[in-house]
């Protein structure tokens, strides 16, 4: 990697740890440049504005990382429910990156940004729909070999996934404790297990 990659991509990642802990719109871009110790003229050469490299962020930290931890686990299983279930334990409660009082990162920047940017809007919403698409393509596999039951609405389910995983870590991030994301698995469970 050459020096100017680096050091962009360390831009990238320190901002991002800034802005995961403590908010996009309320992370300066002279903060950004303190923690990553680049000049003012190192971080504009690689980024016109600070929402360039938010969207950055998005489509090059953001983007490889969720399709490892959101996409892959559907890719060749042959009980979606199941992944499901294991992809929400795993992330909940076994992600050491993944903090209970910041919330979920990609949640955060739709929340901060999509009412008033529309390119965080479309970067989101195509993350969004990748894992929406990646469940359902599951599903539908899972009701042709029988492990899903045919009476399954595989959209319905990813929705209700998706808006269940968000709204949780809001809670979480409320409460400040884990203990809201068990009651969230127990039902959950609950509620796969009535389309096996």
């Amino acid at each position: 990697m050459k020096k100017s990659e680096a050091t962009r991509l360390n831009i990238l990642q320190k901002a991002f740890e800034l802005i995961y802990s403590n908010g996009y719109q309320t992370t300066s871009v002279d903060e950004i440049i303190a923690t990553t110790q680049v000049t003012k003229g190192a971080f504009y050469y690689h980024f016109k504005t600070k929402d360039e490299m938010g969207l950055a962020i998005i489509n090059e930290l953001m983007k490889t990382t969720f399709q490892d931890t959101f996409i892959t686990p559907f890719k060749n299983t042959d009980d979606p429910l199941d992944a499901v279930y294991q992809l929400m334990h795993s992330l909940l409660m076994d992600n050491e990156f993944l903090r209970v009082e910041y919330g979920c990162p990609a949640s955060n920047f739709t929340q901060e940004m999509a009412p008033w940017n529309i390119e965080f809007t479309k970067a989101l919403n195509s993350l969004s729909g990748q894992w929406e698409e990646a469940m359902i393509q599951a599903i539908e596999k899972g009701k042709e070999n029988g492990t899903v039951s045919e009476k399954a609405d595989a959209k319905g389910i990813a929705v209700f996934v998706m808006s269940g995983y968000w709204g949780v870590r809001n809670l979480g991030k409320l409460e400040n404790n884990k203990s809201v994301y068990l009651i969230y698995l127990k039902q959950l469970k609950g509620y796969l297990q009535g389309f096996q």
